[in-house]
């Protein structure tokens, strides 16, 4: 059984007992959280989608806050002597899913 959410802007595949990285939530590490915007559901006989789904959620547990490696973000022009170095580290969060429900 699987499940395809939308959390952050992007959607996932999850299933029982992955664990994914999303945009950060506010959430401390340990506590529960309910993803409810469940855009399609698949269980093991149909691909359940639209209005088939409306009542799903999808509970996760918040495993750990952190933030990814750094990407160096460079630009240069050439024969004017600009160049500027940038760093970004994007915040996420890792979550555990527990159950899927319809």
């Amino acid at each position: 059984m699987y499940a395809i959410i939308v959390t952050g802007g992007k959607q996932y595949k999850v299933s029982e007992g992955d664990e994914i990285k999303v945009e950060k939530l506010d959430v401390e590490p340990g506590k529960k959280v309910t993803f409810d915007n469940v855009i399609a559901v698949n269980d093991d006989k149909a691909l359940k989608v639209a209005g088939d789904v409306s009542g799903a959620k999808v509970s996760a547990t918040v495993v750990e806050q952190g933030r990814a490696k750094k990407v160096v973000v460079y630009k240069y022009k050439r024969k004017t002597g600009y160049h500027k170095k940038n760093g970004h580290r994007q915040p996420f969060t890792l979550v555990k899913i527990d159950k899927i429900s319809m």
